[in-house]
């Protein structure tokens, strides 16, 4: 059914490996798929080629877009709007709210599946995901764990294995820059940085 769909979770959570299942999926039932990336997440490349890349090696390639981009006109060049057409979105929090007005367009004839964060280092909604949020007609949560067991639900930036508080919104990075954390580990993260503030002032 054509429908704009928005699937999200913290890093780490397989968004990017389920959203290349599903693209599997619909290709095997013939189904013509048009998987999409912004170019701001360009560390994966293949053959010179930016592509969708998840933790566990599943890789595809993509076209990608900027900021500027009329997603609209983009997938209707690349598919026309067939029947058996799907667009994929990943990364999609970095889609600006104009670019969601144009995808959920799109859904109104073909499916639409976003994957993506929901909120930044702050805690706070990317553009992107905001407007997702608005005009999905479907809402998931791809669940993860934080290191103590508990639903992750931040994206923890550390910078020098300290919790980063302020910074620039979008600094790409994996492992080695976000980690999952609960709300309570996060506070108390927090809590940790404000104490070595303190001890040092």
């Amino acid at each position: 059914m054509a429908k704009l769909y928005f699937k999200y979770g913290v890093m780490g959570s397989s968004k990017s490996a389920q959203a290349l299942m599903c693209k599997f999926n619909y290709e095997q039932q013939g189904f013509d798929v048009a998987l999409l990336k912004p170019d701001i997440d360009n560390r994966d490349k293949e053959n010179g080629k930016i592509i969708v890349k998840s933790r566990i090696g599943l890789t595809s390639e993509c076209k990608v877009f900027d900021k500027n981009t009329d997603l609209y006109e983009l997938v209707s060049s690349i598919n026309h709007f067939n029947s058996n057409s799907v667009v994929i979105v990943d990364e999609a929090q970095f889609c600006t709210a104009k670019q969601v007005d144009q995808l959920k367009r799109i859904s109104l004839r073909i499916p639409v599946l976003c994957y993506g964060l929901l909120t930044n280092f702050k805690t706070e909604l990317f553009e992107g995901s905001k407007r997702l949020v608005e005009l999905a007609n479907s809402l998931m949560e791809i669940k993860s764990v934080c290191k103590c067991g508990k639903k992750a639900s931040v994206n923890a930036r550390f910078i020098d294995g300290k919790l980063a508080t302020d910074g620039d919104e979008i600094v790409i990075g994996g492992n080695e820059t976000y980690r999952p954390l609960c709300y309570e580990c996060y506070l108390e993260a927090k809590k940790d940085v404000k104490n070595e503030e303190d001890f040092t002032a």
